[in-house]
């Protein structure tokens, strides 16, 4: 995968991830930094990061339950280390620190 199509993918999945955390009613706030971090932070004062690692060519994502990394495997983001898609992962994790259920699609 080169520049080009990493920043596309990377782009579409924060993308996607505003749009569901705008859906979701949850009580947090978001926003999308330069360079590609999205930073959202909940009402209790906890944070997730999300962020694009160029040179990795992978999504990080670092959460009150730790620091995750997912790279595309041709049909989606997974985790490197179990497997798990990007999405359901974050949505998990978003809901563990808002304290109500968020889905991401």
């Amino acid at each position: 995968m080169d520049d080009k199509e990493f920043n596309g993918l990377a782009d579409a999945i924060l993308v996607r991830i505003e749009n569901g955390l705008e859906a979701s009613g949850a009580d947090l706030d978001f926003e999308l930094q330069p360079g590609g971090v999205l930073e959202i932070e909940f009402a209790d004062g906890s944070k997730i990061i999300v962020n694009r690692h160029g040179v990795a060519r992978e999504m990080w994502v670092a959460a009150r339950a730790g620091g995750f990394h997912f790279r595309w495997d041709g049909t989606g983001w997974r985790d490197t280390r179990d497997g798990a898609e990007l999405l359901a992962k974050l949505s998990a994790l978003a809901s563990g620190q808002a304290g109500v259920s968020i889905v991401l699609n």
